[in-house]
C-alpha cells in the first residue's frame, strides 16, 4: 500500500512540473500561445474513454464486433497527442513563440503524457477479484 501512494506521489509531482514547464514557457517569454497544448492534454484521454465505453469492453464478444470504434478513439487520440507535440513546433517555425519556448513546452508535454502513461501501465490494469 506504501509503494502505491508513494508512487502516486512521485507521479503527481513529475506532473506538475509538466504543467508548471509549459506555464513557464508562457510567462517567461511573453507569449501565451503555448497554453494551448495544455487543451490537448486535456482533450487526449477523452475520446479512448468514451470509444470504449460506447463499445461495451465489458461483454464477452466485444473483441468481435466493436473493435473499430476502439480503433476510432486510439486514433483521435493519437491525432491530440501529434497536436500536442507537433503545435510548438508549428508556432516556433511561424516565429509566433521562441525556441526556448518551444523547448520548454515539448519538454512539460513529454512529462504529462510520460505520467499518464506510466499512471494507465501500473493502476488501470489491477485486478480487483477476491
Amino acid at each position: 500500500m506504501a509503494a502505491g501512494l508513494r508512487s502516486i506521489i512521485s507521479l503527481a509531482f513529475v506532473l506538475a512540473i509538466g504543467f508548471l514547464l509549459v506555464i513557464l514557457s508562457c510567462a517567461l517569454y511573453y507569449n501565451w500561445w503555448p497554453l494551448l497544448v495544455v487543451a490537448t492534454y486535456i482533450l487526449a484521454p477523452l475520446p479512448n474513454a468514451l470509444c470504449t465505453r460506447c463499445a461495451g469492453e465489458d461483454d464477452v464478444m466485444s473483441g468481435y464486433y466493436n473493435s473499430g470504434i476502439i480503433d476510432a478513439g486510439h486514433f483521435i487520440t493519437g491525432i491530440f497527442i501529434v497536436t500536442g507535440f507537433c503545435l510548438p513546433l508549428v508556432l516556433a517555425h511561424a516565429e509566433v513563440i521562441t525556441v526556448p519556448a518551444m523547448i520548454m513546452s515539448i519538454a512539460g508535454g513529454l512529462l504529462v503524457y510520460g505520467t499518464i502513461i506510466t499512471y494507465t501501465h501500473f493502476f488501470a490494469h489491477q485486478d480487483d477479484s477476491f
